[in-house]
């Protein structure tokens, strides 16, 4: 508890700033899937047959994973608030629509038939006495639909949207408790706040309730008006963007120092912890972002269409990286740094010396009793479990799972071989050793700033101030400023800038 308590004073300020961002995505999806969702249950109402095939719809979609909606999303919209609001909107409408034709279908035909009578348009109707009626029925499920966003819009940092799961993944990153209960407990009460206030206002007056959510309109455009005005003032802003994990964060931060100080006249916005590859390469091609660390490794592996002749010179994995994202996609790959951030197949060192292993092809004596745990990525790369089956032909039984969970599986003895990246704090957390690929399946992984082509030419101070840190930071360099922020719990930005002070890379 004393751990919670201070971690959430600590970081008060980023808190309040994912509270907020958390609360601008949760409203405005919320009251737009109202705006559709009331009156296109009105308007079906009375066409049963229309009405089953739009629930039928709306429900399918609820089915949908979320993290596979927002991936298909992506290369349409982009990152950011965008995407995940036409996420949270569409899974909220089934509620909402199926409480309004529900309401409406259960008042009693006698009284519409008076009103009828009475000679009133079917819009009188619903002003006077139908609506009423059904409020109490509709507002539940506007009730249910709050909850629900709220709990998904955690989901929304993995696209740069911010909110309350940056402190979820940011916890299961770094494999701290205290994080991941506060961005859960916050969302949890957050949603428990919702869902009190929505249900006070189900047994009140329709003016009442109208009132009650114009209010939230007017709260919620008024929580813009900062951002708007800040972003009417600033000066030029370049959006650093990067993967999960310390490495990519410290890297990024980097990339900030350098680029302010280099050119007064900008200034970096960060986004970290971007969930996959997919999401950041596609967001700057798109334009969402200016530039992220890339591996050279990755781009001849994953992203070009025409996979290269693979090579263990990291030269030659530079060149072809750098030559086919410019003419795949108009994407300059800027110089590497030094270090080799490869893949690595990892077990402890207990292990090792109980069985004897040194190298990946010894794996072999323990492949059937021996379980691997696996990212998904690395799992279906050539340059991965592909190639552990192909090149070495191992048919390990494996687990996949998300990067942080690996390490907390092999400490805990769930899995016994993980995959890992050369440089990651955990080898040496949790006392693992790297196995010696000895039939070179893992090409060469460098670092690097990749950016659009077009953005290059128009930022050459950027491109220069970037190129200062080619063919720097050795792997030794790396792997300690990783355990800083992993293990030791400093912040990326005070180890990038620390390192910069120190090779004399700041004016």
């Amino acid at each position: 508890m004393n751990a919670l308590i201070s971690t959430w004073h600590e970081r008060w300020g980023e808190w309040l700033t994912a509270l907020l961002q958390h609360l601008q995505i949760s409203l405005v999806s919320l009251l737009i899937a109202i705006a559709v969702a009331v009156p296109l249950g009105i308007l079906l109402q009375r066409r049963r047959r229309a009405a089953e095939i739009a629930l039928q719809i709306t429900g399918i979609v609820q089915t949908i994973p979320s993290l596979a909606l927002l991936g298909l999303l992506i290369p349409l919209v982009g990152i950011g608030t965008v995407p995940a609001v036409i996420a949270l909107v569409a899974y909220a409408l089934f509620p909402i629509m199926q409480s309004t034709i529900t309401g409406l279908n259960g008042i009693d035909p006698n009284l519409v038939e008076a009103g009828t009578a009475f000679g009133m348009t079917r819009g009188q109707r619903l002003r006077k006495f139908e609506l009423p009626i059904a409020m109490p029925v509709i507002v539940s499920g506007v009730r249910t639909s709050a909850v629900m966003i709220i709990g998904t819009a955690t989901l929304a940092a993995l696209i740069g949207a911010g909110g309350l799961g940056t402190f979820i993944l940011l916890g299961i990153d770094r494999n701290n408790n205290a994080l991941i209960l506060i961005g859960a407990i916050s969302s949890a009460l957050l949603a428990l706040l919702f869902s009190t206030t929505i249900h006070w206002l189900e047994h009140r007056r329709l003016r009442t309730i109208l009132a009650g959510f114009l209010v939230l309109v007017v709260a919620l455009i008024g929580s813009f008006a900062p951002q708007m005005w800040a972003a009417a003032h600033q000066r030029e802003t370049i959006v650093v963007a990067g993967k999960l994990g310390p490495e990519p964060e410290i890297l990024m931060n980097m990339y900030k120092e350098l680029i302010e100080n280099g050119d007064a006249n900008v200034s970096v916005e960060v986004k970290p912890n971007f969930g996959k590859t997919t999401f950041v390469y596609e967001a700057l091609k798109r334009g969402d972002i200016d530039i992220y660390p890339e591996f050279t490794g990755t781009v001849t592996e994953s992203l070009l269409k025409n996979a290269p002749a693979p090579s263990t010179y990291a030269r030659t994995v530079y060149e072809q990286a750098r030559d086919g994202i410019r003419e795949q996609d108009g994407l300059v790959l800027l110089e590497p740094m030094k270090f080799q951030d490869t893949y690595a197949v990892a077990v402890t060192q207990q292990y090792a010396r109980e069985h004897g292993l040194r190298t990946i092809s010894d794996l072999r004596g323990v492949e059937h009793a021996a379980t691997a745990g696996f990212t998904l990525e690395f799992n279906d790369r050539e340059d991965g479990g592909r190639g552990l089956k192909s090149k070495y032909g191992l048919d390990l039984r494996v687990r996949t799972m998300e990067p942080a969970l690996r390490y907390q599986a092999i400490a805990n003895g769930n899995v016994q071989i993980v995959d890992a990246y050369s440089t990651d704090a955990e080898i040496s957390q949790y006392n693992l050793t790297t196995l010696e690929d000895d039939r070179h399946l893992f090409p060469a992984y460098q670092g690097a700033p990749m950016m659009r082509e077009d953005f290059a030419k128009d930022h050459p101070k950027v491109v220069a101030a970037l190129n200062k840190l080619a063919g720097r930071i050795t792997d030794e360099e790396m792997s300690r400023m990783n355990y800083e922020v992993k293990v030791n719990g400093r912040s990326a930005a005070a180890v990038a800038r620390d390192y910069l002070q120190l090779c004399h890379l700041l004016g």
